[in-house]
């Protein structure tokens, strides 16, 4: 079964990306990455599509970042920092047509690499987001700082610190402008792709000009922060068995605000 869907109408110019690992709640293993990777380049160079729609399958989750099975090998060292998740959102891969998310259920943690690279998200009243790096003894670098192009600080910082004691609602998420537009459970797709579509329909070089003027607007903080990041994760990780073990001993309960 394909990691990744896509599925394009030509009438309208829209193409419909799908997270498809829907018992895994979406989580991303490598050749995940490496499928999204290849969908964004290839969408590159298809005239037919002018707009995307980025959503997860199933009903539990967008994605909750990276599979916590994959395996990713590391340089010993405090400066350089292998990360598959850098590689799988558009921007990174030089797409610049525009991505509009649909979220239903939760998105967390990695999950915050392709939110990130939308450049607006709707989403139903099941979605949920936090960022559950800290309870396991994680920095939180990469997904703080494309968060922090999105929220106000304060939310951000309260998010990535509060770990999986906290959930964002929907609600919430819509009210500090993470989410462009909140609607009913299961109604996240169809409004993505109504938004889509009236991208589409404009002069494709004013609104990829206008994405890639957005994308650089955000670009100086961006990269700071991503420059810090290989040696703040080295250094504050736990070791990895302390990891399974936080994970393993987590609280299953959560506050939603």
């Amino acid at each position: 079964m394909s990691r990744v869907l896509v599925g394009a109408d030509q009438d309208s110019g829209v193409a419909v990306v799908t997270l498809n690992r829907p018992d895994r709640l979406n989580a991303v293993d490598l050749e995940m990455a490496g499928d999204l990777a290849r969908v964004w380049r290839e969408l590159r160079f298809d005239d037919s599509v002018r707009a995307v729609v980025l959503t997860g399958a199933g009903e539990r989750a967008f994605c909750t970042g990276i599979d916590r099975d994959a395996v990713v090998p590391q340089p010993n060292s405090p400066y350089a920092q292998d990360d598959p998740l850098l590689g799988i959102g558009p921007k990174a891969n030089d797409l610049w047509k525009p991505v509009v998310a649909a979220v239903r259920g939760m998105a967390c943690g990695g999950a915050f690499y392709l939110l990130g690279e939308a450049e607006f998200l709707v989403a139903d009243t099941t979605a949920a987001f936090f960022d559950p790096h800290t309870t396991y003894g994680m920095v939180s670098a990469y997904e703080s700082v494309l968060m922090a192009q999105r929220m106000p600080y304060g939310e951000v910082a309260r998010m990535a610190l509060m770990g999986t004691a906290e959930r964002l609602s929907a609600r919430r998420a819509y009210e500090i402008g993470l989410v462009s537009e909140l609607v009913a459970e299961g109604e996240a797709l169809e409004a993505a792709r109504a938004c889509a579509a009236v991208l589409a329909g404009y002069p494709t070089e004013a609104v990829q000009g206008t994405v890639r003027a957005l994308w650089a607007a955000s670009q100086a903080g961006r990269a700071q922060g991503f420059a810090q990041a290989p040696h703040l994760i080295a250094l504050g990780n736990a070791p990895g068995a302390e990891q399974a073990r936080l994970f393993s001993g987590r609280r299953r309960e959560y506050r939603s605000r």
